[in-house]
């Protein structure tokens, strides 16, 4: 089966990394006989050369093609996908419903909701990362079904702990949807009296105020310096407000860390649990700085809740799902016809 993949201009930009272009790198390069079509534009809003561009190349595709479309392309033009949705095979890929990204104003997120809406009922498969985006992609949109194919993580050496768990590392754009700043508040205010320091790893898109030298914003990190960060890591950090799936935190779940993070999308699906049963980490609400705080408070001054949580991370290190697994399951819904 020969499939088109049609994907962001920057998806292999290491400048700019993102867990959707992470995501399609990874299942792609493991598919056989893909043809790929990076579309470089201002998505999901593109300009005039952005969308004669995805226009032609649409159109240059033969006829009853199987075609991949990353959501953040396709969701945002369905004016563009509709004169091919009956002799070309549509598969979109959403990883995050537009209209969910923070910070958007209510007229923006309504518009984005009614274009997306309108684009994915044009495919003939919808596909998410997540069971909890898949469900809402379907119930937002009044899908009959969404198909999911969770990502994997590649296998990665056991990180050596520190036995104070101080090393705190947050890995991910900075931006509102990331909540740097909800970590950023409860360590340089609340907690200041204790023995932490903080690496927080990811471009700096709205970048946060901040005074405490113990916080350490990295910028994007990529290959080796990335390994590295999680390498000496004793706690991985996510306070995002949204999160279709997280593959950050099964990224430190692959190194034995354990994980902090708040119970938004599918984070805890990426989170699981160990065999027996124990999670390895904690979950908090969203936006919810006291809640953040008092689980680093528990985390950094109680020695047995760390070693409870390692043990289990290691553990959970153990049953985590595999790239080549995703791309199995992304290979069976591109050939089947849930329609």
């Amino acid at each position: 089966m020969t499939l088109w993949a049609v994907l962001p201009g920057g998806v292999d930009d290491p400048a700019a990394p993102s867990g959707g272009n992470r995501y399609d790198r990874a299942v792609l390069s493991l598919l056989p006989d893909v043809h790929e079509i990076a579309i470089v534009g201002d998505w999901p809003a593109p300009g005039t050369a952005a969308r004669k561009a995805l226009q032609t190349a649409l159109t240059d595709i033969p006829d009853m093609s199987d075609v991949l479309i990353d959501g953040l392309v396709g969701c945002g033009v369905p004016e563009i996908l509709e004169p091919h949705a009956a002799r070309l095979r549509l598969i979109m890929l959403v990883h995050l419903p537009l209209s969910d990204e923070t910070g958007l104003d209510p007229a923006t997120a309504d518009e984005l909701r009614a274009r997306e809406k309108r684009a994915v009922h044009l495919a003939t498969t919808v596909v998410a990362t997540s069971q909890s985006a898949a469900d809402r992609v379907r119930t937002m949109h009044d899908l009959v079904r969404v198909e999911v194919a969770r990502p994997g993580v590649d296998p990665a050496p056991p990180a050596e702990p520190d036995p104070t768990g101080r090393r705190l590392l947050c890995v991910a754009a900075v931006t509102p949807r990331k909540g740097q700043d909800l970590l950023v508040g409860a360590l340089q205010n609340d907690l200041a009296g204790l023995d932490w320091q903080c690496t927080l790893a990811g471009a700096l898109i709205k970048p946060v105020p901040y005074e405490d030298s113990r916080l350490r914003f990295v910028g994007a990190l990529h290959g080796a310096a990335l390994d590295a960060a999680y390498g000496e890591a004793d706690l991985l950090v996510l306070p995002s407000r949204a999160e279709t799936y997280g593959m950050v935190v099964t990224e430190a779940l692959a190194r034995g860390v354990p994980v902090l993070a708040t119970a938004v999308g599918g984070v805890p699906e990426a989170l699981g649990t160990a065999p027996d049963g124990t999670r390895p980490g904690l979950l908090i609400p969203p936006d919810d700085r006291p809640a953040l705080t008092a689980a680093l408070r528990s985390w950094l001054t109680d020695g047995a809740l760390r070693y409870r949580l390692r043990a289990a991370a290691r553990a959970r290190r153990e049953t985590l799902p595999t790239w080549s697994a995703t791309a199995s399951a992304l290979s069976a819904i591109c050939e089947g016809d849930p329609r």
